[in-house]
């Protein structure tokens, strides 16, 4: 019995070939979207994403209770015993502090003006300040809420080692006039900043909030407090950082956040943003690290700001922060540092950007409100009622505080001092603009 077989044709053989192919590759190759509003859709390999995904096991801890807020985040109620700064390797044997020994006296306030402003300060945590809160659900005593890091999240970021870390730039060297330094990497700032002979402990103010607009993704504006102590120019700067930031990149939006921030050499492998990875401890359950502020300031309207306090507990020595006069959010434990396990000895205030000179252009990011400092109040960005803590744990207030912007033609600050607001500046502007170069 003869078997006759038909031999495919050519053509159906290179088909053949093509589909095979296509399947072998489409197993190696995931077609992943970085942000909807971001970046354009990338090629990711399988072996990333499983990378990404297993570090996102790690800094996702299993919630108890998930919050959906109306902006898009997942607020997670993580058990605060299972958060994950405790992974810090420093930190196996950290016995969680539930509140510092000491709060710092505030130094010339009489009684009634200390009860005022904690019942402010009361009032406005109380309220729906932060996108979540406006559901009305809270995280159960017992937790922390925790906002959920995704998959985009770190896609965004240039890579998994980059995710939730400062780009390093060159640090200003205070002690000069006009630093060589100043502008490097593109990082712009508009900043006051206070350097004594005196032992630091810590810094306070109260921060105007606006939505500034970032015109490259890989941009940011900020407007911070810093705590210092180390080498400008050495590998060894230590810094505790926190205030309120718009980073498309961070975050995949433009909405100002809480955000907190520390290192202790010089942003170069320790450290990060918020709670992306082990170091900062949350003790606040209302209080969610990295997530929308809201309301915000208009222009010729309602002004909104926020009150930051970072001191150093001189029973403990760790680094605490609190929001308003009376809410504690969480700590920076000493062991994570070197320089500031002691004290600081520089603090500054004020804002940051990045400009990318996308274009070859300085770009439109702005910084604070983007408006000139001179144009003052319900115009442009303020910090008031500067303030330090010193080897007494009492809240000085500022007097002499030095200014520094590196292109004052892009942004700009101008300081004063008033009875109600002490020591204050107006900063920021708008980027590109005529006077820019």
């Amino acid at each position: 019995m003869e078997v006759f077989v038909r031999l495919p044709s050519k053509r159906s053989l290179i088909l053949f070939l093509v589909i095979i192919v296509s399947l072998s590759l489409s197993q190696k190759v995931k077609h992943v979207s970085a942000s909807n509003d971001t970046k354009p859709i990338r090629q990711v390999s399988s072996l990333r994403l499983e990378r990404i995904q297993k570090h996102l096991n790690k800094i996702n801890k299993p919630p108890v209770f998930t919050i959906q807020s109306l902006d898009g985040d997942v607020i997670d109620c993580v058990p605060k015993k299972k958060q994950p700064g405790l992974d810090h390797p420093l930190l196996k044997h950290h016995k969680i502090q539930k509140a510092p020994k000491k709060m710092p006296k505030m130094m010339g306030r009489d009684d009634v003006n200390k009860e005022e402003e904690a019942a402010a300060a009361a009032n406005v945590l109380e309220g729906a300040w932060q996108m979540w809160h406006v559901n009305g659900t809270r995280c159960p005593k017992g937790t922390v809420p925790i906002r959920r890091n995704t998959m985009n999240d770190v896609l965004r970021a240039k890579s998994l080692f980059d995710f939730g870390k400062k780009r390093r730039s060159i640090h200003l060297d205070r002690r000069t006039e006009k630093p060589d330094a100043l502008g490097t990497n593109g990082h712009e700032h508009a900043i006051a900043y206070t350097e004594t002979s005196s032992e630091i402990y810590g810094a306070k103010a109260t921060i105007n909030v606006w939505d500034p607009k970032i015109e490259e993704v890989n941009e940011f504006s900020l407007s911070q407090i810093w705590i210092l102590s180390g080498s400008f120019v050495g590998p060894d700067l230590n810094s505790i950082e926190a205030g309120w930031q718009v980073s498309p990149e961070l975050y995949g939006d433009n909405r100002p956040r809480l955000f907190t921030y520390w290192t202790s050499d010089s942003y170069q492998a320790t450290g990060c943003y918020n709670l992306l990875c082990s170091g900062f401890i949350q003790t606040n359950n209302k209080i969610a690290i990295g997530a929308a502020i809201s309301p915000l300031s208009t222009f010729k309207g309602n002004q909104f700001d926020i009150t930051i306090l970072i001191w150093k507990d001189p029973k403990m020595g760790n680094w605490w922060m609190g929001l308003g006069d009376n809410t504690l959010v969480g700590y920076w434990p000493a062991e994570l540092f070197t320089h500031l396990a002691d004290h600081a000895t520089t603090v500054e205030w004020g804002g940051e950007v990045v400009n990318t000179r996308a274009s070859g252009r300085h770009t439109t990011t702005q910084m604070g409100s983007g408006h000139f400092p001179d144009e003052g109040f319900g115009k442009a960005s303020y910090f008031r009622n500067l303030e330090v803590v010193d080897s007494d744990n009492s809240l000085v207030p500022v007097h002499d505080v030095k200014i520094l912007a590196e292109n004052t033609g892009c942004y700009d600050i101008k300081s004063s001092y008033s009875n109600e607001w002490g020591t204050y500046f107006y900063y920021g502007g708008p980027g590109n603009n005529p006077r820019c170069n």
